[in-house]
């Protein structure tokens, strides 16, 4: 089967529906020393891509910080030669430029493309997702001016950005028409991006969907609930299957640890044009599950009224929190739910505010109590942090909250 393509908004690349993330084969998260790289890590490596290249997955995308990724990748490429590669890394933005500058220059050099006329096809400005961020990458002689020389040069294709950021945000990076694509958040679980995804498409931007597995909801290691609820397909399936049935999406991201990760991923592309038979009935299951579980009222209003982060107590982030909540609920995404969970104060501003661990010790109820007058769930949401806590915080705080 050949994976089908789509036009990646104004790049005008034939960019296959699935692409290969770099972020899960890569052997550590710690930018090692290459003598330091296993061999059995570089081989498994080449076994996916490999099966990667014959699948049809010609786009494979990294980042400066995936760890040792993208120095992997720079010592496979040339000895799996592929005329339809697409290439794809992402660096981060900076105050100063010139670190910025070097950072690339560091990418091009982990990724072997050193020689007169080297080059990646897409280059993201990696994580805008705070309005420093946005500012250092656009103001005069900031980092997009950087990209911009470098693709005078000719080593650099077409320029996006990669975020985690608010929608408003989103919005306002997307409307400086400064960027070819984007690379964002959107699937199943998490659907609140759908107003960037439509001005994308207005600008006429590459729509690159990050990690619908991982972060679409631990899809690799799913809950029973989930799987019965997705029956007959899997949910990774089920999800791929939404997205890339959504308009204005054209290729959702496969972090494969090894080849066997594709499987699925092939199958969702082969189901395809069955989509709109297949996902109806799904979605109706999972909806129901999740108003038995919730219910009608809470679900209409449990995100009204709620204050950001930075200005709760203990800067806890309340509408993350309770939408882990509601997955928990619904679905039972434990496992998911669990790493969010310990993400929350870990994460700086890629998972921004921090988790309940602070309610009853160091942020008293009537302290939360005091900035949830505008909700009409005041009263239970300090219980329903606490229920949330116990069941994804660590063992300390499971010890602390039944003693």
């Amino acid at each position: 089967m050949t994976i089908p393509t789509r036009r990646f908004g104004r790049t005008g690349l034939a960019m296959p529906v699935l692409s290969l993330g770099g972020m899960r084969f890569q052997q550590s998260w710690s930018d090692l020393p290459a003598e330091a790289v296993e061999a059995e890590s570089q081989a498994r490596l080449e076994d996916t891509l490999h099966a990667a290249m014959a699948a049809g997955l010609h786009h494979i995308e990294t980042a400066r910080h995936y760890g040792t990724s993208e120095r992997q990748l720079g010592w496979l490429l040339p000895r799996l030669p592929d005329p339809q590669r697409v290439l794809q890394t992402k660096v981060p933005p900076a105050a100063d430029p010139d670190a910025f500058e070097a950072d690339l220059q560091t990418s091009f050099e982990r990724l072997g493309l050193t020689g007169n006329g080297d080059r990646v096809d897409l280059l993201a400005i990696h994580g805008l997702n705070t309005p420093e961020l946005l500012h250092q990458t656009l103001r005069p002689g900031g980092c997009r001016e950087v990209a911009r020389r470098w693709q005078a040069d000719g080593r650099i294709g077409h320029v996006g950005f990669s975020t985690h950021a608010p929608l408003p945000l989103i919005l306002e990076a997307i409307a400086s028409d400064q960027f070819d694509y984007i690379n964002l958040h959107w699937y199943f679980i998490r659907q609140q991006n759908l107003p960037a995804i439509e001005a994308a498409t207005a600008h006429d931007m590459g729509v690159f969907v990050i990690s619908p597995t991982d972060k679409g909801g631990h899809l690799h290691s799913p809950s029973q609930r989930l799987c019965d609820l997705c029956a007959p397909l899997h949910p990774i399936v089920f999800n791929d299957l939404f997205c890339l049935s959504a308009p204005g999406i054209h290729t959702i991201s496969v972090g494969a640890a090894g080849p066997q990760d594709l499987a699925l991923h092939m199958e969702a592309v082969a189901l395809l044009p069955r989509a709109g038979d297949l996902l109806p009935p799904i979605l109706a299951r999972l909806e129901q599950a999740r108003r038995r579980a919730l219910g009608d009222t809470w679900l209409a209003s449990w995100d009204r009224g709620l204050p950001p982060w930075q200005d709760t107590p203990g800067r806890i982030n309340l509408p993350v929190l309770l939408w882990l909540h509601n997955l928990l609920e619904a679905w039972d995404l434990e496992a998911y739910g669990r790493a969010r969970y310990g993400l929350l104060g870990q994460g700086g501003h890629w998972f921004p505010g921090e988790n309940a661990d602070a309610l009853d010790v160091t942020v008293s109820e009537a302290e939360l109590r005091a900035v949830l007058g505008a909700s009409p769930w005041a009263a239970e949401i300090p219980d329903r942090l606490r229920r949330l806590r116990l069941r994804l915080g660590g063992e300390a705080v499971k010890r602390l909250q039944v003693a």
